[in-house]
C-alpha cells in the first residue's frame, strides 16, 4: 500500500511539518483544521459559529482535492477551548452533512494552536 499526499491551494498551508491530508488505500486522513484563511495569517474569530464554519469551509476544500465530499466521511475529531462552544459548534457542524453521520468524539481542550476555539479533523472513506 502507498499513501499519497493531499494538498489544496484553496485550504489553509499546513504551518508545521505535516500534511493537509494524506490517502492511504480507500481512506483519506484529513489533518486538524483551524479557522485560518486560505493564503493569509487571518484567523475568523467574530464568533463561534463564523469560526465554525470557516473550520467547515477549510476541511470542505481539502475532501474537494481528493475528489471527496462530507458524505464520505466516517470519523471527525471536535477539540474545543471550551465545551460551553459545544451547541453552536454542533449546529454549525451538522449542517454540512445530511444523513448517515460520522463517528465523533468532542474533547474539550487546555489550548488549541493560534488560540482558536475549535479544530476538527477528519477521516473519509472512498
Amino acid at each position: 500500500m502507498s499513501k499519497q499526499i493531499i494538498s489544496s491551494s484553496k485550504a489553509p498551508a499546513p504551518i508545521g511539518p505535516y500534511s493537509q491530508a494524506v490517502q492511504a488505500g480507500g481512506f483519506l486522513f484529513v489533518s486538524g483544521q483551524i479557522a485560518l484563511v486560505p493564503g493569509t495569517s487571518e484567523i475568523i474569530s467574530a464568533s463561534i459559529k463564523e469560526e465554525t464554519a470557516q473550520v467547515m469551509a477549510n476541511l470542505k476544500m481539502i475532501l474537494e482535492e481528493a475528489g471527496l465530499d462530507f458524505i464520505h466521511v466516517v470519523k471527525t475529531n471536535i477539540f474545543l477551548g471550551d465545551m460551553s462552544f459545544f451547541p453552536e459548534v454542533n449546529e454549525v457542524y451538522a449542517s454540512y452533512f445530511n444523513k448517515d453521520f460520522p463517528a465523533r468524539e468532542t474533547i474539550a481542550v487546555k489550548g488549541l494552536p493560534r488560540n482558536v476555539n475549535v479544530e476538527i479533523s477528519m477521516i473519509a472513506f472512498k
